[in-house]
């Protein structure tokens, strides 16, 4: 289908569908596959020409694996995207793919956890090394631009404390000394942020969170443009990194339903912002879409809307037992890692063992994702843990 003329709710609906080529079924179905044959030498030599752009093994994508790349490609603006087995995966095979040894990058404070262990050990033992930056810095990241500064990550919103980053103004200080940008759009995509139209060289989703949205597929995705593609699908191949036709199958059929999910969770996130910046336990929200947040403004420039994920600081007097109290009694907010699937989800978070540009000295954070629950349901689940946090002070 023709995407740039098509609104986002119709690309979430019909890209990436081809029912013509599949007996009218309105579904892509999983095709499991290792091995392909070919009919003879000639189509085999062709099919190794172009194993990108057709089925010719299984590592390197079934029709399911390129249907949903095709779809999120086109709801992201995008040249190709390449499916990953993590959004993890997704993440450092974005990185490899374009550093080396003797290569520098640049990397914001409050990334994902993950990335500063994967840039720390991993990229350093083979010789690249890693500055992280203030997320906030905007221009003044010139200054920390290096003659063998290779690449500049963003994360936008940044994990747990949810700044949001100038991503214009740092793309543009990377492209005039031709540094490479890539940055983690999970808070937002599919549907709220399009960074590839800020000059963004390639995208990463995990798309383990709204994509998928039911909490029960592991994925990843790198959304390129036409010159960021070769390499990212390189490396993915060199990795063996691929996705699952069955994991690329849930995350497909999501993604049809992730308009509607993402503006319930964004308006459930927002009742539930705006009540706990009233509680007197709580110091501040972070949330993108509220004054309060670091680089709001930025956030109501370049977004669209607001996810269903932010944090809330508590008081500096409030010690770890009363959070223990109060967590440890909660019956509709799950305590779990990841986040973006149907149900409400509470977690603790420590930027204080990470942070190393700008240490953080706040209060206790407490990360929140507001789920698809009745919001008055949620609202009483958080009145009865703060009455359990205030009695164990």
């Amino acid at each position: 289908m023709r995407s740039k003329s098509k609104k986002p709710d119709t690309l979430l609906t019909h890209a990436g569908r081809s029912p013509e080529s599949n007996f009218g079924v309105v579904n892509p179905p999983v095709y499991h596959a290792s091995t392909i044959l070919h009919p003879t030498v000639a189509a085999l030599e062709a099919a190794q020409k172009n194993r990108y752009n057709q089925v010719t093994y299984g590592r390197w994508g079934t029709p399911t694996t390129f249907a949903f790349e095709e779809a999120v490609a086109a709801v992201e603006g995008g040249h190709r995207a390449i499916a990953f087995s993590s959004g993890a995966a997704a993440c450092y095979a974005a990185l490899l793919a374009f550093l080396k040894a003797g290569d520098h990058a640049l990397v914001p404070d409050s990334v994902y956890g993950p990335i500063r262990i994967f840039a720390d050990g991993f990229l350093k033992r083979f010789g690249v090394e890693t500055s992280f930056y203030d997320p906030l810095i905007g221009t003044g990241i010139t200054d920390l631009l290096r003659d063998n500064t290779r690449v500049l990550y963003l994360e936008s919103p940044g994990s747990h404390t949810f700044e949001v980053q100038d991503v214009p103004a740092l793309v543009a200080c990377a492209k005039a000394r031709g540094i490479t940008t890539l940055i983690d759009n999970t808070w937002a995509a599919p549907l709220f942020f399009k960074p590839l139209a800020l000059g963004v060289d390639a995208e990463i989703i995990a798309a383990t969170k709204y994509i998928v949205g039911h909490s029960d597929a592991m994925m990843g995705v790198v959304v390129c443009t036409e010159a960021s593609f070769p390499r990212v699908r390189e490396m993915a191949s060199l990795l063996g990194s691929h996705a699952a036709p069955d994991d690329c199958y849930l995350a497909l059929r999501g993604l049809r339903t992730a308009g509607v999910r993402m503006r319930q969770h964004e308006t459930q996130a927002l009742a539930l912002a705006q009540w706990l910046a009233k509680r007197p336990e709580v110091e501040r929200v972070l949330h993108p879409a509220l004054p309060s947040c670091p680089g709001h403004d930025l956030w109501r420039r370049d977004f669209t809307g607001s996810s269903g994920l932010f944090s809330i600081v508590l008081k500096r007097d409030i010690a770890k037992p009363a959070v223990d109290a109060m967590l440890d009694g909660m019956e509709l907010f799950g305590m779990g890692a990841s986040w973006g699937g149907f149900e409400s989800l509470i977690l603790p978070g420590h930027p204080e063992r990470m942070r190393t540009v700008r240490p953080w000295q706040d209060g206790a954070i407490l990360r929140l994702h507001a789920g698809l629950e009745d919001q008055g349901d949620l609202i009483a689940d958080l009145e009865r843990g703060f009455a359990r946090l205030n009695a164990a002070r």
